[in-house]
């Protein structure tokens, strides 16, 4: 997680410390598709790979979707060995900086993790049942446009995803009317 330093533009003018923002690491990926590749990654980079790492990584690509690192430390629901979190927390800074995990907000609660890949990924998530959506950024280039033509701002949803309701909720709610 990269904590940005200095002072931004808020809405109407104002300025606010950079300090209380979680930015997103946007750092160039290495796109390691599988373990054994991110292990190679991380010896190429002169970094050591301890079993606690190994088992990171191993949590990481075994997920089918981002995780928290309170997931990770607990062996995703029994399908990996427990860790202690601590080490989660720091393995999970170390992948990030090198490039080979990036992470998402997905609402309210802890950031979650994923590989990072050469391709970035975009998200949605539903503000009522919290299913989450992987989106290719290709498709949400309109909108990425349209936003920067009305204002100025180049925007990305990786970090933080759209929210809204997604079909079903949003059929469930028309229904509902």
């Amino acid at each position: 997680m990269i904590r940005a330093r200095g002072t931004c533009e808020q809405s109407y003018g104002r300025r606010v410390s950079e300090d209380s923002l979680t930015l997103s690491n946007h750092a160039p990926t290495t796109g390691a598709p599988d373990v054994r590749a991110a292990v190679a990654e991380l010896r190429r980079g002169g970094h050591r790979v301890s079993r606690s790492r190994h088992q990171v990584l191993d949590a990481l690509y075994a997920a089918h979707a981002p995780v928290t690192a309170a997931e990770i430390a607990g062996g995703l629901g029994g399908r990996l060995p427990r860790s202690d979190e601590a080490s989660v927390y720091r393995t999970l800074d170390l992948l990030e900086r090198v490039g080979l995990v990036r992470h998402v907000h997905l609402g309210h609660g802890p950031g979650r993790y994923a590989p990072a890949s050469a391709a970035e990924r975009d998200y949605f998530v539903c503000e009522r049942c919290g299913d989450v959506r992987a989106a290719d950024p290709a498709a949400l280039e309109p909108v990425r446009a349209a936003i920067a033509s009305a204002f100025g701002w180049r925007v990305r949803f990786s970090h933080f995803p759209i929210a809204g309701l997604c079909p079903r909720c949003a059929e469930d709610d028309e229904c509902s009317d």
